[in-house]
């Protein structure tokens, strides 16, 4: 029993090329898929995320089912992932390579519906995250950018734009100043 679960099945060099092979390609084949996949899961692409992870663990660690095994392509897999994070924010155009760069989907009020669509997005996504924003519709957006990770970026017209504290605080202030002149009566 205890020799089953710390013999490795496949060599462990082995291991670690197949894990760093399976990382790269699925970063690879997520890239291709779009950034849509990314943070805007719906039940259908949580369904094939979960079931993606188990199409590639006999790819990862073969024919070995032993505890020491498994946490080796663990630990190989966290390293790769640790050392590409570094390695894209440290070099520009190699995090553009893996990640994208950001998506207009909208400008000045409008829809780019064909960018929406070729980003697997709906423009009622674009409306969520413009009332997320405090905006009432489409037509106060300035700007929606999908952003490489995913996130739906909006930018209200300014005169759309929801009041923060300090313009609460500046209101404040005039009607201070107001009731300071008003006749005390």
């Amino acid at each position: 029993m205890w020799q089953d679960m710390f013999h490795a099945g496949v060599p462990y060099a082995e291991k670690a090329i197949r894990t760093v092979a399976v990382y790269l390609a699925l970063l690879v084949l997520l890239r291709l898929v779009g950034k849509r996949g990314l943070a805007q899961l719906n039940t259908f692409d949580l369904v094939v995320m979960l079931l993606l992870s188990n199409v590639v663990q006999n790819a990862v660690i073969g024919d070995d089912n032993s505890l020491s095994g498994g946490l080796f392509g663990a630990v190989v897999l966290l390293f790769a992932d640790s050392v590409l994070v570094r390695q894209a924010a440290r070099w520009p155009k190699f995090n553009r390579l893996f990640q994208g760069t950001a998506t207009v989907l909208a400008r000045d009020g409008r829809y780019d519906l064909q960018m929406i669509r070729r980003q697997g997005l709906r423009t009622a996504d674009l409306d969520v995250a413009v009332h997320h924003q405090g905006g009432d519709g489409i037509e106060e957006a300035a700007l929606v950018v999908l952003e490489p990770g995913g996130t739906l970026l909006v930018e209200l017209r300014p005169g759309d734009q929801v009041a923060d504290k300090d313009d609460v605080a500046a209101l404040r202030a005039l009607l201070a100043r107001i009731e300071a002149r008003l006749p005390a009566g």
